[in-house]
């Protein structure tokens, strides 16, 4: 059932939704060039990589960005070390910025979710370098398929830190139900509406 929901809820996002997308990619082309994509290998069910996709929201050369800003602002380091974000991130876009505070950026992640490597709602997709962050909660997290919303992205978002991502995710997975699925869902909408915890 779940599953299907998926796959319900993928096709339609793209069928009432398509032009939206179609015009986020035409601003993205616009402002920063191709790609508008921004493809990275993450871990899904069973631990197995599968590409992840985004609107790009950062110049090609973000990742050397961030490592020159982290070695010279130790603030901003410890800050990364315990949250894997930053509020003000320099490699950000000033286009970036908006789609991201609007959520925007994750729209191409509904073609995972029609692929099968993704669902709606499940434990946020890892970082193929953040595997030893998730600890104890590894085995729930390889337990379900990932998705583009979940429990922490309504508990807070942005302001909670990593390991309490993590203990949200496998909470959600400990205790999963549609209904849970549907909740969640529904303050997902609120909480992009109201661009809570966003950056």
């Amino acid at each position: 059932m779940k599953r299907v929901v998926d796959i319900v809820g993928a096709t339609a996002f793209f069928i009432f939704l398509g032009p939206l997308y179609v015009g986020v990619a035409i601003a993205v082309f616009v402002g920063m060039g191709r790609p508008v994509h921004f493809g990275q290998p993450r871990r899904g069910e069973g631990g197995r990589a599968f590409r992840f996709y985004k609107f790009r929201s950062m110049p090609l050369d973000a990742d050397h960005i961030l490592q020159r800003h982290l070695d010279q602002n130790d603030n901003a380091r410890r800050h990364w070390q315990r949250y894997q974000k930053l509020e003000n991130d320099p490699r950000v876009t000033p286009l970036g910025r908006l789609i991201r505070r609007l959520s925007l950026d994750e729209l191409p992640q509904f073609w995972n979710v029609l692929k099968g490597d993704m669902s709606l709602v499940g434990p946020r997709p890892c970082m193929v370098r953040q595997r030893s962050l998730y600890g104890e909660h590894w085995p729930h997290y390889c337990a379900v398929r990932p998705g583009i919303t979940g429990l922490w992205q309504v508990s807070g978002r942005n302001r909670l830190t990593f390991a309490e991502r993590a203990a949200l995710d496998a909470r959600y997975v400990a205790g999963w139900s549609l209904g849970l699925d549907f909740r969640i869902l529904a303050k997902t909408v609120r909480a992009v509406a109201s661009g809570d915890g966003s950056h």
